[in-house]
């Protein structure tokens, strides 16, 4: 069994993950910790093979946890589990030893199977993570502001103008319904914009 601990304030959804994992066999949850504080002090002891941290808690944050505790939980390999995607959370979170990342709007399904794949000597990423440090080593290429959407936004409205629903953008994206929907009202807002034929009008135009 994957002895696995979770450090996350979110109650909602470190609820979530403690059901995910409890579900399976594969899994034995050694400690649930809300703080990072909790964590400095149960981790150690319990020694877990795979820690997934959240990055944004109450106090000390994820990535300053691993960097303290990596010394003295030489088995331990961390996972960061959150919403942050900019690359400044993703490659501090690496260099403090994590060796995975992925975002919660994944489904169980991929949580568990990153969990196993670090175990088994992977390094899990979400997709849009992953592509995000594949493009560190590629050649710097000036990238234009659409006014002021996010590269995730700019997929999403390139994906729109091919046509796609909203169903199967989420599934080309490995992310949720919702969270598409989240996408595009805040892509509205920024376009000034009331509907997807005036936001891709105004895109195709930029």
């Amino acid at each position: 069994m994957i002895k696995v601990a979770i450090v996350e304030d979110n109650i909602r959804f470190q609820s979530a993950l403690t059901s995910l994992l409890k579900s399976s066999d594969l899994f034995e949850l050694c400690g649930v910790y809300s703080s990072a504080e909790e964590a400095m002090l149960g981790l150690p002891v319990n020694q877990p093979d795979i820690a997934v941290i959240d990055i944004k808690l109450p106090d000390m944050s994820g990535i300053a946890l691993i960097k303290k505790v990596r010394q003295i939980t030489t088995f331990t390999q961390y996972m960061i589990c959150t919403l942050h995607q900019d690359n400044e959370y993703i490659f501090e979170a690496l260099k403090a030893g994590a060796s995975g990342y992925i975002l919660k709007d994944a489904s169980g399904e991929e949580i568990r199977t990153a969990v196993r794949d670090l175990f088994m000597g992977g390094s899990p990423m979400s997709p849009y993570i992953a592509r995000k440090i594949i493009n560190l080593f590629r050649p710097n290429e000036p990238q234009p502001n659409l006014y002021g959407l996010s590269e995730r936004e700019q997929e999403v409205l390139k994906l729109m103008s091919s046509g796609l629903l909203y169903k199967e953008i989420a599934d080309k994206l490995f992310i949720s319904d919702n969270t598409v929907k989240n996408h595009i009202k805040s892509i509205y807002k920024k376009l000034h914009v009331q509907n997807k034929i005036e936001a891709l009008n105004k895109f195709m135009s930029k």
